[in-house]
């Protein structure tokens, strides 16, 4: 069936992310804002975990792979939703729709990942600080970062596979800003049980290993915190846990929202504000939350600046 759908080559047409066809200028200028943010915020906490050797520890190893996730996570979706918002009803191929949904799914499974091996990292630190360097050894810290690019990648293609088997019509319109997987589903004219029950029973398995993971990480860290007897230090901790709860509480729960539930409770409107709150807002906020908010990587910020404002001597 894939071979066939290459072979007659159907178009899809993005709406976009409001129904109709009138531009949202507005709507664009608040969204460029947003990415341009985003790729601010994510970029310099690449560069500096890269250029700083104060930020060698396993914390900023893995804030740099999220940085780095977050910025080409919202890049595959954002430049087309404020196409989207200027000029309403974009033309996609059937190839490019796909391979979208590719880096899509990819890059979003990477940072779920990545957040449990954060949330790991942190629970050690917290739970175990006399053992942290025994257990987040730099060949540890690899191999979590190696896993979870691979389990993204094998996952997708095996999404992107199913999906991209099923027949679509000639030409059909997608109600979202993205070639999403339940909007691909929905607009299949062949059986789509198959694919679904594939997607939702691996995915889901793929979507609560990290959640699981990210939970009992700071189940300990809460019980840790609880223990600590000086009010300021236990301040301190549930201000920089709940902020990180937050944000790992919008990224996962819109995310079962959106793709972990029957196919005939889908919503185009629901899905296209669940899937703004999980692909650019919450990429827009880890470097924020996660990062820039800590004194190490202000203090970083800092000497790259008075570095930069110095008198180079020739």
């Amino acid at each position: 069936m894939a071979v066939g759908n290459f072979t007659y080559r159907p178009q899809f047409q993005l709406l976009g992310l409001m129904d109709g066809t009138d531009a949202h200028p507005l709507l664009f200028l608040l969204f460029l804002s947003i990415y341009l943010l985003n790729a601010l915020g994510n970029l310099s906490m690449v560069v500096l975990v890269r250029s700083d050797m104060t930020l060698c520890s396993p914390m900023y190893y893995f804030l740099g792979h999220l940085s780095l996730v977050d910025v080409c996570f919202t890049t595959v979706t954002v430049p087309r939703l404020l196409a989207t918002l200027l000029h309403p009803v974009q033309a996609v191929s059937f190839q490019a729709c796909f391979v979208q949904m590719y880096f899509f799914v990819a890059l979003g499974i990477t940072e779920s990942y990545l957040l449990a091996a954060m949330s790991y990292d942190r629970a050690v630190a917290v739970c175990r600080p006399l053992h942290y360097g025994a257990v987040m050894t730099p060949w540890r810290c690899l191999a979590l970062v190696a896993v979870s690019w691979a389990v993204a990648h094998l996952h997708s293609l095996l999404h992107t596979l199913l999906i991209s088997a099923l027949s679509y019509p000639s030409s059909a319109t997608v109600r979202h800003f993205f070639c999403d997987m339940t909007v691909m589903l929905s607009l299949a004219t062949s059986d789509t049980s198959a694919a679904e029950t594939a997607i939702f029973s691996e995915g889901l398995a793929v979507v609560l290993a990290p959640l699981l993971l990210v939970s009992l990480s700071y189940a300990h860290i809460l019980v840790a915190v609880l223990g600590v007897r000086t009010t300021g230090g236990r301040r301190r901790a549930f201000s920089t846990c709940g902020a990180h709860l937050v944000v790992v509480s919008l990224f996962f729960g819109s995310v079962l929202s959106v793709y972990f539930r029957p196919s005939s409770a889908y919503s185009a409107r629901y899905d296209r504000l669940a899937s703004v709150v999980y692909a650019v807002v919450t990429p827009t906020l880890n470097p924020f939350i996660y990062s820039l908010r800590n004194k190490e990587v202000k203090g970083a910020l800092k000497r790259g600046f008075r570095w930069r404002a110095a008198p180079q001597d020739d």
